[in-house]
């Protein structure tokens, strides 16, 4: 028989990941606790969850298409990005960046249903948020715009000097 801790750790675990389409396995080794703590605030703060759990307990709470065995060996930590990925990736990177140790450390990443290599991730972590990309959206959309009146109004004032000529 089963473990019962474990069934409802493995019951919790597949609630939480009902849904998920991003997620990434890092490995959290050699944080304190009091660096674990502050890392899981900025993750939720960010939308996210990281989820602490036995290594063949998340593989099973993945199933069976998505097989992460090969990232899923020593201690793993499963970071559920659940609305910005991209802030999320960065809260990951940034804290590897604050400590001497780089850690935690990625180890497998899980984009929009796919699994990605670890320089996709990178790639993701250094953009900025969500509301960042949509101002500079805006911004090159507005510049854009810009010239074109621009080349209208040009247009406008070239086509009423040659009607008056």
């Amino acid at each position: 028989m089963a473990n019962p801790r474990n069934k409802t750790t493995l019951e919790a675990l597949d609630k939480s990941l009902e849904n998920i389409e991003t997620f990434f396995v890092v490995d959290y080794q050699g944080l304190s606790a009091g660096q674990l703590s502050g890392l899981r605030k900025a993750i939720r703060e960010k939308g996210g969850q990281m989820i602490v759990a036995k290594n063949t307990l998340i593989q099973r709470a993945l199933g069976e298409g998505r097989d992460f065995s090969d990232a899923l060996k020593g201690p793993s930590a499963l970071v559920v990005a659940q609305g910005d990925l991209a802030a999320v990736a960065k809260v990951l990177s940034d804290a590897a960046k604050a400590n001497d140790k780089g850690i935690p450390t990625m180890k497998a990443g899980f984009v929009e249903g796919k699994r990605v290599d670890l320089k996709v991730v990178e790639r993701i972590s250094s953009l900025g948020n969500r509301d960042q990309l949509y101002a500079e959206l805006v911004g090159v959309l507005g510049g854009h715009q810009s010239n074109f009146v621009g080349i209208l109004e040009a247009l406008r004032e070239k086509l009423e000097t040659e009607a008056a000529a």
